[in-house]
C-alpha cells in the first residue's frame, strides 16, 4: 500500500512538470492569440491592442475571399488524398512481391518525400517556367505549347506536385499494413479457390482498412493546410486561384497587417479541425 502511494506521488510530480511545460509553451500563446483575435492590432501597436469584440470574426465569416481559400484547401485536400491513397494502394499490390525479396528498393521510393516542400517548389518553378523551363521547351519542340503555371493549368500542376511528393508516405504506411497480414490467410483463401481479385477485395482490403482510414486522415490534414510548395511556386496566384487557407492567413498577417483578423481565421480553422478530428476518432472507435 505504501509503495502504491509512493508511485502515485512520484507520478504526480512527473505529470506536474509536464503540465507546467505545456501551460507555458501552449497556454500562454493560446491566450495571447485569443486576445489578439478580439482586438484591433497591427505591427505598429502590437503591444497595445484595442478591444473590438467579435468584429474580426464577423469580418472574416462574411468574407468571400476567406471562404474561397477554405474551399480551395478543402477541394485540394480531398482530391490529393483520394489520388495519393489510391495510387499507394495500387503500388502496394503491384510491388509487394518485389519488395519482399528486395526490401532495400523501398528506400528509393521514399526519395520524393525527403525533399523539402519549399525546395520542391523552387525546383518546379524553374523546370515548368514557360520561357526557360526544360519541360515546356521540349514539349514546344514536339509541337505542344503548355503553360503549366498559367491560370488554365495551375490547379492541376499543384495537385500533381503534391501527389508526387506525398504518395510515398501513404505507400509506406500501407505497405507495412500489407506485410503485417499473415500468409496463412492468403493460403487459406487460395485453398478455397479465391481469385487474385477476390483475395484483394475480400481478404487484403478489409485487413488493411484501419490503416487506409488513418493514412487518409493524416494526408487530408496535411494537404488541407498546404503552404510551402504552393507559396514558393505561385505565391497563391495567378489572382487567388491557388490561395490555400494557410496562404490566406499569411497574407492577412504579413501583407495586409491585420493581425487580429489573421488570428481570428486561425482560431476558426482550429475549431473546425478539432470538430473534424473528434468526428473521425468517434467513427474509428465505433468501427473498432
Amino acid at each position: 500500500m505504501e509503495n502504491t502511494n509512493t508511485l502515485k506521488r512520484d507520478g504526480g510530480w512527473l505529470l506536474s512538470g509536464l503540465c507546467i511545460f505545456l501551460a507555458v509553451m501552449l497556454g500562454f500563446p493560446a491566450l495571447t492569440n485569443i486576445w489578439y483575435s478580439v482586438s484591433d492590432v497591427s505591427f505598429a501597436d502590437i503591444r497595445n491592442p484595442s478591444f473590438i469584440g467579435l468584429e474580426n470574426f464577423t469580418n472574416q465569416i462574411f468574407s468571400t475571399k476567406m471562404w474561397d481559400a477554405m474551399g480551395f484547401s478543402l477541394k485540394f485536400g480531398l482530391i490529393c488524398t483520394v489520388l495519393e491513397v489510391s495510387l499507394a494502394l495500387m503500388l502496394v499490390f503491384v510491388l509487394h512481391p518485389i519488395l519482399t525479396k528486395r526490401p532495400w528498393l523501398t528506400a528509393l521510393l521514399m526519395l520524393p518525400m525527403m525533399i523539402s516542400p519549399a525546395l520542391l517548389g523552387v525546383m518546379y518553378r524553374l523546370v515548368l517556367n514557360e520561357f526557360v523551363g526544360i519541360i515546356p521547351q521540349y514539349l514546344e519542340i514536339l509541337g505542344f505549347y503548355v503553360n503549366f503555371l498559367g491560370p488554365e493549368n495551375i490547379y492541376s500542376t499543384v495537385v500533381v506536385i503534391e501527389v508526387l511528393q506525398w504518395t510515398p508516405f501513404a505507400f509506406l504506411i500501407l505497405l507495412a499494413a500489407r506485410q503485417a497480414i499473415s500468409p496463412d490467410q492468403e493460403e487459406a483463401a487460395g485453398m478455397d479457390g479465391a481469385t487474385p481479385f477476390q483475395l484483394i477485395r475480400l481478404v487484403l482490403l478489409p485487413a488493411m482498412l484501419p490503416s487506409i482510414v488513418i493514412v487518409s486522415f493524416i494526408r487530408f490534414i496535411d494537404s488541407f493546410r498546404v503552404f510551402d510548395h504552393i507559396f514558393v511556386l505561385t505565391g497563391g496566384g495567378p489572382g487567388n486561384l491557388t490561395t490555400s487557407i494557410s496562404i490566406y492567413i499569411y497574407k492577412l498577417f504579413f501583407n495586409q497587417n491585420v493581425i487580429g483578423e489573421a488570428v481570428a481565421v486561425s482560431l476558426i480553422l482550429l475549431v473546425m479541425s478539432l470538430a473534424l478530428m473528434f468526428a473521425a476518432m468517434k467513427l474509428i472507435l465505433r468501427g473498432n
